[in-house]
């Protein structure tokens, strides 16, 4: 699964604002030809995003190229099930990637595009944010 390899620290703070607005960088298609944008915010963990790259990967029968534009590296702790309240923060669970609306997060190349299409939106299935198919044209002036 994707995560840091050496985080400065183990346990972080929410900070849920900093998933308020629109996304100002890395809302281009930079490597491929189509991409998957997001159309709301939200986190996506590792394990998400593995799940939405196989997927992909499986769909073009390995042909193609993949590029990944998130990376998860905010670390989500929880407690054990009954558990009492207090006694600290929980352990590190999961490791987490923070998308704001208009990031595009994965992109394609070396496909056709109807076959691009149908495996980016079934990599969207596998993400619980809303998501949109998008080209390289369609960001041309």
């Amino acid at each position: 699964m994707l995560q840091p390899k050496k985080p400065k620290y183990r346990k972080q703070m929410k900070q849920v604002r900093h998933l308020r607005g629109v996304e100002t960088r890395g809302c281009t298609l930079e490597f491929g030809d189509f991409g998957l944008r997001t159309m709301e915010s939200g986190w996506i963990s590792d394990r998400q995003i593995e799940a939405s790259r196989v997927a992909m990967a499986r769909h073009a029968k390995r042909g193609g190229k993949i590029w990944i534009r998130i990376f998860p590296d905010k670390p989500l702790t929880s407690k054990p099930a009954e558990v009492r309240m207090g006694k600290g923060k929980g352990a590190p669970e999961k490791w987490v990637a923070e998308v704001r609306a208009g990031r595009v997060m994965f992109e394609m190349s070396g496909v056709s595009g109807a076959l691009a299409k149908e495996a980016l939106e079934l990599a969207a299935s596998k993400l619980p944010v809303k998501c949109k198919v998008v080209k390289r044209s369609d960001f041309l002036l």
